[in-house]
């Protein structure tokens, strides 16, 4: 059982983590410095360095501990749910349900991913890449499966002796869901576009009928594939030298 002194300790630590996320995202890691994160929490400088030894301890908490929080929350929250799409529907809330109330720390995981030294970046890649799979296997299941009604099914083939299913299309779809997942931040208010729910529930309606097979537009793309090849890149500013070039052999 945990101490009021414990207690207390964890949440003077967690209120300088958060202090220190609002910095980052507001200033960028480098505009960040101990003694004003101090004054920022009503603490002196002796006392902040108690709880981090520096601003690097500080930003590999903050990027550390909420893959934690994350990895251990998707976890939870999937442990009971057994139908895919109602699967990729507590993946996505608990995701976004993390990140409103957290924005300030999404800011650092996008924006601060490389301010680490290397070895710490790696210890923070196997968790990133660790919660990637936990969304990667819900949209491989919901591939599979297809989005639970009759007439929609998955995407694997019928030959026993395939691969069930195509590796890259599964990334392709799990790397779209994390962005559109991981940029809410900068468009998304609640009092205009309704709540996380709402919010969630939208997503979850573009990624399965994008990955159900009955779709036209995933059976039979080719008519608009032809028409792209046929669109051609601008310059890089109107009017340039620049000889545009078919969209298909861009550079």
């Amino acid at each position: 059982m945990k101490t009021k002194s414990t207690r207390r300790l964890q949440q003077q630590r967690h209120k300088i983590l958060a202090t220190a996320a609002h910095f980052i995202a507001e200033n960028g890691y480098h505009g960040m410095t101990m003694r004003a994160l101090a004054k920022a929490t009503g603490k002196s400088l002796a006392t902040a360095y108690n709880y981090f030894s520096s601003k690097e301890e500080i930003l590999f908490a903050l990027q550390k501990e909420a893959f934690e929080t994350l990895i251990g929350a998707a976890e939870n929250a999937l442990a009971d749910v057994r139908p895919p799409n109602s699967r990729l529907y507590v993946f996505i809330l608990n995701h976004l349900s993390y990140f409103t109330l957290h924005a300030d720390v999404m800011r650092v995981l996008i924006h601060e991913a490389d301010s680490l030294p290397p070895a710490r970046r790696r210890s923070v890649r196997k968790l990133k890449k660790a919660y990637f799979e936990i969304g990667q296997e819900v949209i491989a299941q919901v591939l599979v499966d297809g989005c639970g009604q009759a007439e929609a099914t998955g995407r694997p083939p019928r030959d026993p002796d395939s691969e069930p299913l195509d590796k890259a299309e599964l990334e392709r779809i799990t790397y779209s869901m994390f962005g559109m997942l991981n940029w809410i931040y900068t468009w998304y208010d609640p009092k205009r576009h309704g709540e996380v729910a709402e919010l969630a529930r939208t997503m979850r309606h573009l990624i399965l009928c994008g990955a159900v097979t009955s779709c036209p537009a995933v059976t039979a793309p080719g008519e608009l594939e032809r028409r792209l090849t046929k669109l051609e890149t601008l310059p890089l500013i109107s009017g340039g030298a620049e000889e545009p070039a078919a969209a298909g052999k861009a550079s």
